[in-house]
Parts: C-alpha cells; sequence; structure tokens
C-alpha cells in the first residue's frame, strides 16, 4: 500500500501558556484528545497526533521578569512539567509535542508570515487598544464587564497600546468564512459554538495588530525584514498546527495529514475565535487549506460555580489527583462524568464520588465477580468476546465520548444483572456444564469491556485482557475503594 492509499487523521490540542502548573482543565483536553486518536489508530488510521507548549509573548516576558528568571530558562522549567503530562496521563507514546520555541517552528512561522505578505493581507500602521494580557488579546468595551476589566481575567489590568504595529487584514475574510461555516454544517462542534461564531463574524471583523515592538517586549519570532518587531504570540502560536507537520519543508507529511486528511483540532471556548476564526482567515491568506473541524469543549469550575484558571488561582493540579487515584480515574472522570462541551463542576468530592460508585464498586467488582468464576470453574481462558456494539463507534465518530462511556457502563449494568438472573455460582452445583456456558459468556462479555476500554483507561483495559488471558483473578483490585 503506497501512503496515499492509507486514511490519514490528524488531531491536535491547543497549545497551553507555560506560565503557570499544568492544571486539570489542560489535561481533560489533553485526555479527550488522547482517546480519539487511539480510538483512529484501532479503526485502521494512520495517526498524527499534537500537543505542546506555547512559550512567546507578553505575559510570559512580564513574569519572567516578576520572576527574576532568565525568559528561556523560565519557559524550559514549566515546558518539563507540560512534557510530563504525557506519561502521568498515559498519553499515546506516539504523541509529538513541539514547542514554540523550536527552531523548526520559528521557521515555519516567519514562512507563514512572508506568504500572508506576499499575497497582500498584512500591512502597518499606528494605532490604540486595550490590551488584556492574561487572553493575549485586544478587547472592545463590549467584551469587557461592568468594572472595565476582561470577564475572563478580571484580576489583571487592562493595557493600553499605542505604537506602530504590523496588522492583518482579518476583515478581508468575512464572507469567506460564513461561506466555510455554511458548507461545513459540522464544521465547530456543539451546533451552539458555531452559530456563536457565525455571529461574530457576521457582525464585520476588524483587522488585528500581529506584531509587538522589539524595543518593548523582545520576546517572539523576529517578523521577517524587519528587526525592530516580534510577532504577536497568537499569530505565531497558530502555525504550529502545520509546523508541527514539517511544513513548509516535509510537503508529503503536510499533504497527507493537513491537506488530504482530516485535520481535527481540540480547544477550549475561550479558544473559540482564534481556532474557528483567526486561524482560518490566517490559513486562507496563506493559501493553505482550513482546517477539517474545530471541537470545542467547556470549563472545569470550582467552588460557587467560578472558571477554573491559573490567573484566579482556583485550579486542581492533574499531578495530585493521579498521586491519589491514578492515571485511569482521572482519564474516566474527564470523559464519563462531565459534559463534553458545557461547563462543568470539579470537586474532590464529585471525583471520589464518582470513582467509587462506576470503578471500584462498578467495573472492578465486576472484574473480580466474574473472574474468580472463571478460576475457579473454567478449565482454560476464554478466547472469545462480545461484539461491541454500534453505538460506540458512532459516539467516539462523532466527538461525544461520553455516551461511549455511558455505552461501555450500560454493559457492566447488562453483565452485573446477568450474574443476577442466571446465579451460575449456585448452578454450578448442579450442572457445571450449564455454569461453565454462562461463565463463559460473563467472560466474553468482560473482554468486549475491556476492547471498550482500551482508548478510554488503556492501562485497566491491559489489565483486564491480562487476567482474562490467563484465566485468573486480579492479584490487586483493578480501583481500591476510598473511603
Amino acid at each position: 500500500m503506497n501512503n496515499n492509499d492509507k486514511k490519514h487523521f490528524y488531531i491536535t490540542s491547543t497549545l497551553p501558556y507555560v506560565n503557570a502548573e499544568p492544571h486539570v482543565g489542560f489535561a481533560m483536553e489533553l485526555i479527550r484528545t488522547d482517546i480519539v486518536a487511539r480510538a483512529k489508530k484501532t479503526q485502521g488510521y494512520e495517526v498524527f497526533f499534537n500537543t505542546g507548549t506555547d512559550e512567546h509573548g507578553q505575559k510570559l516576558w512580564s513574569d519572567a521578569q516578576k520572576a527574576g528568571k532568565d525568559i528561556q530558562d523560565y519557559v524550559d522549567e514549566y515546558a518539563s512539567r507540560f512534557r510530563g503530562l504525557s506519561e502521568l496521563l498515559s498519553i499515546d507514546p506516539g504523541v509529538h509535542f513541539i514547542r514554540t520555541t523550536d527552531a523548526h517552528h520559528e521557521k515555519a512561522a516567519q514562512a507563514f508570515w512572508k506568504r500572508c505578505f506576499d499575497n497582500g493581507y498584512i500591512y502597518k500602521k499606528n494605532y490604540q487598544s486595550k490590551y488584556c494580557v492574561g487572553c493575549e488579546l485586544e478587547k472592545t468595551d463590549s467584551e469587557l464587564n461592568d468594572e472595565g476589566r476582561c470577564p475572563i481575567h478580571p484580576n489583571r489590568d487592562l493595557e493600553i497600546i499605542d505604537e506602530e504595529n504590523y496588522f492583518f487584514k482579518f476583515s478581508a475574510f468575512g464572507d469567506k468564512l460564513l461561506a466555510l461555516y455554511d458548507a461545513r454544517p459540522n464544521f465547530v462542534l456543539p451546533e451552539f459554538r458555531l452559530n456563536e461564531i457565525r455571529s461574530f463574524v457576521a457582525q464585520g471583523l476588524q483587522d488585528f495588530s500581529i506584531s509587538r515592538l522589539k524595543s518593548k517586549m523582545p520576546w517572539g519570532v523576529a517578523v521577517p525584514n524587519d528587526v525592530d518587531h516580534v510577532m504577536y504570540v497568537w499569530f505565531d502560536a497558530l502555525v504550529n498546527y502545520i509546523s508541527t507537520l514539517g511544513w513548509p519543508d516535509a510537503q508529503d507529511q503536510f499533504d497527507a495529514f493537513w491537506k488530504h486528511g482530516t485535520p481535527v483540532q481540540y480547544c477550549g471556548k475561550d479558544n473559540l475565535r482564534q481556532q474557528s476564526a483567526m486561524w482560518q482567515a490566517m490559513l486562507m491568506a496563506a493559501d493553505l487549506p482550513n482546517s477539517h473541524q474545530i471541537v470545542v469543549n467547556g470549563f472545569f469550575t470550582g467552588d460557587g460555580g467560578i472558571k477554573m484558571s491559573k490567573s484566579l488561582g482556583n485550579t486542581v493540579n492533574p499531578y495530585d489527583v493521579v498521586a491519589e487515584y491514578g492515571t485511569d480515574a482521572l482519564r474516566f472522570f474527564v470523559v464519563g462524568e462531565v459534559s463534553m462541551y458545557e461547563d462543568s463542576p470539579f470537586t474532590m468530592e464529585r471525583f471520589k464520588e464518582a470513582y467509587n460508585a462506576k470503578l471500584a464498586n462498578g467495573l472492578g467488582n465486576l472484574t473480580n465477580r466474574i473472574m474468580k468464576l472463571a478460576e475457579t470453574h473454567l478449565d482454560k481462558p476464554v478466547s472469545v468476546q462480545k461484539d461491541i456494539p454500534e453505538a460506540y463507534y458512532t459516539h467516539i465518530e462523532q466527538f461525544e465520548l461520553g455516551r461511549a462511556v455511558e455505552v461501555i457502563f450500560e454493559e457492566v449494568r447488562v453483565l452485573d444483572k446477568y450474574i443476577q438472573e442466571t446465579k451460575p455460582f449456585s448452578v454450578v452445583k448442579t450442572d457445571k456444564p450449564q455454569a461453565q456456558a454462562l461463565i463463559t459468556e460473563l467472560v466474553a462479555g468482560l473482554a468486549g469491556i475491556a476492547e471498550m476500554l482500551k482508548p478510554f483507561l488503556p492501562n485497566t483495559a491491559e489489565k483486564m485482557k491480562e487476567v482474562i488471558d490467563l484465566n485468573k483473578m486480579p492479584e490487586t483490585p483493578l480501583f481500591l475503594r476510598k473511603e
């Protein structure tokens, strides 16, 4: 089979800013993209899975100065913590990790700039604006709260920018973006986010600044042919989605996964404008194909329904959660117990309750019961598994990962009920062949559950498969109940 005959699938998380420790909100995004990547591999796709870190911009420059650290040392320190998430969260070892300070990325960002400039979509002018350093975005008065602050970063003062910058002709792409949304009704998921960005674009687009004076903020990718300017962080960072593929040098890989594949981008709702409008317009300006789909998550909220964010200091560290409950427990929670698209509360009390009910008392207990019966009464391992419901694949294809988890745990409930109704532990006393047939069916069902769990709980699925192949009970419970 030549390269053009293969099915190619591309998926990426956003790149988190490296100005603080990783938090559980980004862990959710990374886990969800990993699940989709793993599921696509099981369906025979060649998958390119991307994540990484966003390491330029005014916010990082200012924070490093406040900390009294060299800026490169500052971003290196935090980047290592985000890179460590891949191992912590059992992310597919084939994931590609890009840093926007990588030499190739900076070269690609400059090549992308030149294409947009040569096509007439970049120009220079003086301007004034209100700027939220937390968002790294300009803000209009209508986007501010009653106190005149950014609602996402209410604890930060806005900055007033008054200087000469390069601008991107965002205003030239309103009709083209609306045509893109009309042509692809599933371009942004969920639908209400597509309606939201369509409304934003329909109101008219304003050109946005894409450079900063190097004399004021030197930490960024150099603007081609202008030593006085560095690129605005969003312009630079968005290019990572194609620089990670080796663009503009590795044309074959770019064509396979981006041009002819199905490039999917996951992001939080605060990235809706950047991913589904700004980046798409930039691709158009560079004469490159648009993304295939943008999947938009809601936020995790803490006590009182307030959004978790590094700037507010109310985040939960995924390293702490995994240390107490294990990786697969966190992977389960961020898809099985929270909304895919709406905001969801995250408290350790809620986490513990779901862990005990679904994992310790549910899946773990079922595995122990079935494998105890199998070890005691079957002469050899069961080599078949129950067919996987079609709904499982359908939900994954539609990025409804929570519904796919519901399919899995419905199978858990079905097997529990089957044990209660057929009572193989009693039948074996009077009719061993019949009891063995019942137990074989239970093990086959458990094997089907393990197969479905592979993308979601890879460590647990592997343990389940191991005990099924050995026809043994787990030496230790899959999930220890927490008191």
